[in-house]
């Protein structure tokens, strides 16, 4: 085959392809109705600077989904993402919202020249940042076509479909116009006389054959609604700007133009916002104190408690209680509990580790530890003093002494104490003796009593006399004196009628039947049982059961409640004992 029969044979080939790829183009293709208003409107689509939307009014798209954005500076731009279809056209109506108010001075001017109808951005590169095309702002004879922006440095760029025809830096100072060549920069500063006599100007104004765009320094105004703030609590932000689509918060972000905001700070933060627009930027800042001191406090109440063990038995056992607060920790501690909340209250069980008999001092050390994430620290201590003893069993104290009526007359009437209630004194003279080689301080405490019947002071003279007269006995058994104390209450402290008749039914010598006598004679029963003598031991302070000797053989002599026989009550028992158990008989029935 000859080279110019090949060559043909190509040709053809290469000519039926082309015509293939331009049937699959056309049924793939889809198309976009625009209209719009303004109709100096720019258009953007998926990010590609386009040109005046009035020039594109059947906008050619390959089928499938696109973002469609229409701007003009001066008016609220929209952004509609629209699905299109292969071989048909899809309409988009737009109506774009003008911006009312105008721009305050001062100004300077930019004209930019050989843009053609590129979109000119500043300060960014996206239609947030577009505020006209180069045919807007061309030049600055007759019908002004001028870009118009408060005194500054401006990053433009100024792009064409994808193609970026320049970008760079523009200083423009008040009263200055610069003008701009593509794609060469600027080319030269100007007196711009004009601009010191405007003072507010529209953002957008066109004519016939002029146009002039007023851009509008954003705004930015940053504040925290509470300048400080303790550590873990949120700080709320609170800002606003205008005239800026680029607006970051630092330890925030990105944000919207208007919010509100919760932050949460672990230390003093400054906050810095800067709005970024058109026509520049703007900052503003707000500073939020972290309060990361922690104010702890650890007691103890009581810091000093009293412990005694007498055998097996503990006889005083004073509680004490751990209290705490820490405001503004995250986390606390307190050895040896373990974790526990920011304020508490714990009893502590007071337990000494000593558990021979001896004296107890001894000193527990209480250590909370409280941090916050803020780096905040504090620590305190508690010292629990223990004080005591361990002392030998504890003395078994007997019942309560009785006295007959009016008895004694005197201290050394012997008659007056019967044989019952000196037998009950010497088992408890033998028991103290035995106590006091365990604990030589201790002291027996015997109260005297008398009932309600006669004056106060010779009651009073009456239950002095009683105590005496135990105390005389105890110390002709053997017991020390000095461990001996007396006091007397007359009829100041006498049992009430309930009161004995509870005594009557925790009595455990008595029958149910001898108690319901007893009740029947309740008056008489409960002068008897005021006409005691009290003992109680200092060291524990145990006192001695209120059980009155019921069954005892001079049960009659003590309960009467008349005058006391005229012979030794002693005598008269061991004399006249069926007499005698005749009058006890009469008197329980």
């Amino acid at each position: 085959m000859t080279s110019h029969l090949l060559f043909a044979r190509l040709a053809v080939s290469a000519l039926a392809l082309g015509v293939v790829t331009q049937c699959m183009a056309q049924k793939t293709d889809s198309k976009v109705a625009i209209h719009v208003t303004p109709k100096q409107a720019y258009l953007f689509v998926d990010g590609r600077a386009i040109g005046e939307a009035s020039k594109h009014h059947s906008l050619k798209l390959s089928a499938g989904d696109h973002k469609i954005v229409l701007a003009n500076y001066g008016y609220t731009s929209e952004t509609h993402n629209v699905t299109t279809t292969a071989g048909q056209t899809t309409s988009l109506d737009v109506t774009l919202q003008p911006i009312s108010s105008t721009v305050p001075g001062p100004f300077g001017a930019m004209t930019i020249e050989g843009a053609s109808r590129g979109a000119v951005l500043l300060n960014g590169k996206t239609p947030d940042f577009f505020v006209g095309n180069g045919d807007e702002f061309n030049h600055d004879w007759g019908w002004k076509q001028e870009l118009v922006v408060p005194p500054g440095t401006y990053q433009v760029t100024i792009q064409n479909g994808d193609t970026e025809l320049w970008s760079g830096p523009v200083e423009v100072a008040e009263n200055k116009r610069v003008v701009i060549g593509v794609p060469k920069g600027v080319r030269k500063t100007v007196d711009w006389p004009r601009g010191s006599k405007l003072t507010s100007i529209p953002r957008f104004t066109v004519g016939s054959a002029s146009a002039t765009v007023a851009v509008a320094k954003p705004t930015a105004e940053l504040s925290a609604m509470a300048a400080q703030v303790n550590c873990g609590d949120p700080a709320h932000l609170k800002w606003t700007s205008t005239d800026a689509p680029s607006v970051q918060i630092s330890e925030v972000g990105p944000v919207a133009p208007i919010g509100d905001q919760s932050t949460q700070p672990k230390q003093t933060t400054t906050y810095n916002m800067t709005a970024t627009g058109p026509g520049g930027t703007a900052t503003s800042s707000t500073t939020v104190n972290v309060n990361n001191a922690i104010q702890a406090n650890l007691q103890l109440a009581p810091a000093e408690v009293q412990y005694r063990r007498v055998g097996d038995k503990v006889v005083q056992d004073a509680s004490s209680a751990l209290t705490w607060s820490a405001a503004n920790a995250s986390t606390v501690s307190i050895d040896p509990l373990g974790t526990v909340g920011a304020n508490g209250n714990h009893p502590l069980q007071i337990t000494p580790k000593q558990t021979t008999p001896g004296a107890i001092d001894e000193t527990v050390t209480y250590t909370m530890t409280a941090t916050n994430v803020c780096g905040g620290s504090e620590t305190r201590t508690a010292a629990l003093h223990i004080v005591g003893a361990i002392e030998q069993p504890q003395l078994a104290l007997s019942r309560s002494i009785y006295f007959p009526t009016n008895r004694p007359h005197k201290v050394k009437s012997d008659g007056a104490l019967l044989p019952s209630e000196q037998d009950s004194l010497k088992v408890l003279a033998e028991a103290f003796k035995t106590y006091l080689t365990a604990e030589s301080s201790a002291h027996l405490v015997l109260s005297g009593h008398a009932d309600k019947r006669g004056p106060a002071k010779y009651n009073q003279e009456l239950s002095e006399r009683r105590a005496e007269l135990a105390k005389t006995f105890l110390v002709e058994q053997g017991v020390p004196e000095a461990n001996l104390e007396t006091q007397a209450y007359g009829n100041g402290q006498n049992l009430t009628e309930d009161e004995v008749k509870q005594l009557l039914e925790q009595n455990p010598n008595l029958s149910a039947e001898e108690k319901q006598k007893a009740l029947g004679k309740i008056q008489t029963v409960v002068l008897a049982n005021n006409r005691r003598v009290d003992i109680k031991l200092s060291t524990t302070g145990q006192e001695s059961a209120r059980m009155y000797p019921f069954n005892s053989t001079d049960y009659m002599a003590l309960v009467e409640r008349g005058k006391p026989l005229e012979t030794n009550p002693v005598e008269n028992a061991a004399q006249n004992g069926a007499q005698n158990a005749a009058q006890k008989e009469k008197l329980k029935n």
